[in-house]
C-alpha cells in the first residue's frame, strides 16, 4: 500500500494479533462490515492489487454502516475484549452508550400526539395526521432532538450533540440501516450456496462486464468462493443471489 493510513491500519491489526498471538488467544481481524480496516485486510487478501492500494469509502459495500460518527459503537467494545481500550476511554463509552440506548428506549415508548401540531407548526413542512411515536416523528428531515425537547410531557434529557446527533441518525435512517443489516445476514447465510455448472453469468442482471467474464472462466462452485475472486463484490454476490431465487435455481 501507500499512505500513511493504508500502513498503519495493518500495523494496529499485525500488533494487536501478535500479542494476542503471544498469549495463546484468537486472533482478530475485522469484518467488512465492520470497519474499513476490514475492507482494506479484505481486499488485499481475496482480490490482489497490481497497483499501490488506497483506501476509498467507494470500496466498501455497507458505507452506511460505517460511518465516522458511529464508529466507536461499533469498535470500543471489542477494543475493550482485547485489552486496547483503558478504564477512563471505556467509562466514557459506556456512558455515552448508556445514555443513547435509554433515551432511544423512550422515544420508541412515547406519543407525539395530533394536539402538538401547534407546537411545532413552524418546523413542520406538513401536519401530523395522526399521532405517533416519539421515534417515528423524529424521523421527519425537519425535526431534530431539540425540537422534542419542547414537549415536557416526554421527559426527555438534556445531551452533549455528539449523543442527541447520534440518535437522530439511527431513526432517521433506521429503514435503510436495517435493510443493509439484513443483507449482511443474508449474506452470511448463503455463503455455503453451491453454484450450478450450467449457471450463464451474462444472465445476471446488474454485473458489471468485467465480473461476468471472470465468473464464466472460472466457473465457481460456491457463493463464497465467488467472492474470492478479484473484483467479485459482496454486491455482486447479492445479484447472484436473487438471480438464483428468480430462476428457481437450488439455493
Amino acid at each position: 500500500t501507500t499512505g500513511y493510513e493504508e500502513a498503519a491500519a495493518q500495523g494496529i491489526i499485525a500488533g494487536m494479533n501478535a500479542a494476542l498471538q503471544i498469549k495463546d488467544q484468537e486472533l482478530w481481524c475485522p469484518r467488512r462490515d465492520e470497519a474499513y480496516i476490514g475492507v482494506l485486510i479484505d481486499d488485499l487478501i481475496t482480490c490482489g492489487t497490481q497497483e499501490p492500494y488506497r483506501m476509498f469509502t467507494s470500496r466498501a459495500e455497507y458505507r452506511l454502516l460505517l460511518r465516522e460518527d458511529n464508529a466507536d459503537l461499533r469498535l470500543t467494545e471489542k477494543g475493550r475484549q482485547l485489552g486496547l481500550v483503558g478504564d477512563e476511554r471505556w467509562e466514557s463509552f459506556s456512558k455515552k452508550r448508556e445514555a443513547i440506548e435509554s433515551t432511544q428506549a423512550l422515544l420508541h415508548n412515547s406519543w407525539v400526539r395530533v394536539h402538538h401540531n401547534d407546537l411545532f407548526k413552524e418546523a413542520l413542512l406538513n401536519p401530523m395526521q395522526h399521532d405517533c411515536r416519539a421515534a417515528e416523528f423524529l424521523k421527519r428531515p425537519e425535526i431534530n432532538y431539540q425540537h422534542l425537547l419542547m414537549m415536557d410531557d416526554l421527559n426527555l434529557p438534556e445531551l452533549p450533540q455528539e449523543i442527541t446527533e447520534q440518535i437522530e441518525i439511527q431513526n432517521k435512517y433506521a429503514g435503510y440501516i436495517d435493510r443493509q443489516q439484513q443483507e449482511i445476514e443474508k449474506l452470511r447465510k448463503h455463503e455455503n450456496t453451491m453454484l450450478p455448472e450450467t449457471l450463464d453469468y451474462n444472465d445476471v442482471v446488474g454485473l458489471s462486464s468485467e465480473v461476468i467474464q471472470k465468473l464464466n472462466r472460472i466457473k465457481p462452485t460456491s457463493l463464497a468462493q465467488a467472492g474470492r475472486i478479484s473484483g467479485v463484490t459482496p454486491a455482486a454476490l447479492s445479484l447472484l443471489l436473487v438471480h438464483l431465487k428468480k430462476s428457481r435455481l437450488p439455493v
